[in-house]
C-alpha cells in the first residue's frame, strides 16, 4: 500500500513541476522498479532466518536420525 502512495505522489509532483508525460512514463516506470526491488529485498531479509532454521532442521535430522533402507532394490539388467 504504501508503495502504490509513493508512486502517486511521484506522479503528481511531476506533474506540478512540468516534467513531460514521456518523462513522467519513464520516471513510474524507474520508481516501480526500484520499490519492487525494495520489497522483494525486504521479503528475503525477513524470511532468511525461517530458511536458514529450516536449512538446520534438515541437517539435524538427516545427521541423527538416519533414514531407513529402502525396502525395495533395483534390479540390474542383463
Amino acid at each position: 500500500m504504501l508503495e502504490i502512495l509513493f508512486v502517486l505522489g511521484f506522479f503528481f509532483m511531476l506533474i506540478l513541476t512540468g516534467i513531460s508525460v514521456l518523462g513522467m512514463i519513464a520516471a513510474l516506470i524507474v520508481a516501480f522498479a526500484l520499490m519492487m526491488f525494495g520489497g522483494f529485498l525486504a521479503i528475503v531479509i525477513k524470511m532468511l532466518p525461517w530458511l536458514v532454521f529450516a536449512v538446520l532442521v534438515v541437517w539435524v535430522y538427516r545427521k541423527f536420525i538416519k533414514p531407513d533402507q529402502p525396502k525395495y532394490r533395483r534390479r540390474r539388467l542383463p
